[in-house]
């Protein structure tokens, strides 16, 4: 029996070792060559932070596209989904009244034409990104609140959307972020 109790705290020494020592420091080491340099890729403002690409916000003024919902009310402390399933009353209620807002601010839409990233919460309740048709639909209630063509909009949509790796892997999407600030940008150069 002494034998299997030093060989399990020779194991769980190893162990220790690897997994909380060696493999977190490799992991900064990695997260040294990403954008933002492992510290998240930092949205700047006049010199002053105004946000990080990777973390979804809360956008409601008119003037700006707005984001995905968030189950967590963008708490990054706090990443979670709703838990609520599609046959939840309270779950359905909610898209319900995010289908309604979005009808009411953007009256030209049809309801058939909003995406589901729209209405819907992601799992972490942080996504940055809506889909490409998610910004289009917002088009002309932005270019009516700034007062800018439509055209010079959807070219900025157009500019901000990511396609997928390689053509293949993943959606096309557009930043929430990115988008707003290079829209501020181009009211500001008008």
């Amino acid at each position: 029996m002494k034998k299997y109790i030093l060989q399990s705290i020779r194991l769980t020494v190893v162990l220790m070792v690897l997994l909380c020592g060696i493999y977190p420091l490799i992991v900064a080491y990695a997260g040294g060559f990403s954008e933002g340099r492992g510290g998240g890729e930092k949205m700047t403002r006049n010199g002053k932070v105004v946000g990080y690409a990777l973390l979804g916000q809360s956008f409601t003024k008119q003037e700006y596209f707005w984001g995905r919902p968030s189950a967590v009310g963008y708490n990054a402390a706090g990443s979670a989904g709703s838990n609520k399933g599609p046959s939840n009353p309270d779950y359905l209620q909610q898209v319900s009244d995010r289908i309604d807002t979005l009808l009411k601010y953007n009256p030209t839409i049809r309801r058939a034409d909003i995406p589901a990233d729209m209405v819907t919460a992601s799992g972490s309740g942080l996504d940055p990104d809506i889909s490409e048709q998610g910004a289009i639909i917002q088009i002309k209630r932005v270019a009516e609140q700034r007062q800018l063509n439509e055209k010079v909009v959807a070219e900025l949509v157009v500019k901000n959307t990511k396609k997928p790796l390689f053509g293949l892997f993943g959606p096309t999407s557009v930043n929430v972020l990115k988008l707003n600030l290079a829209l501020d940008a181009l009211k500001k150069s008008s």
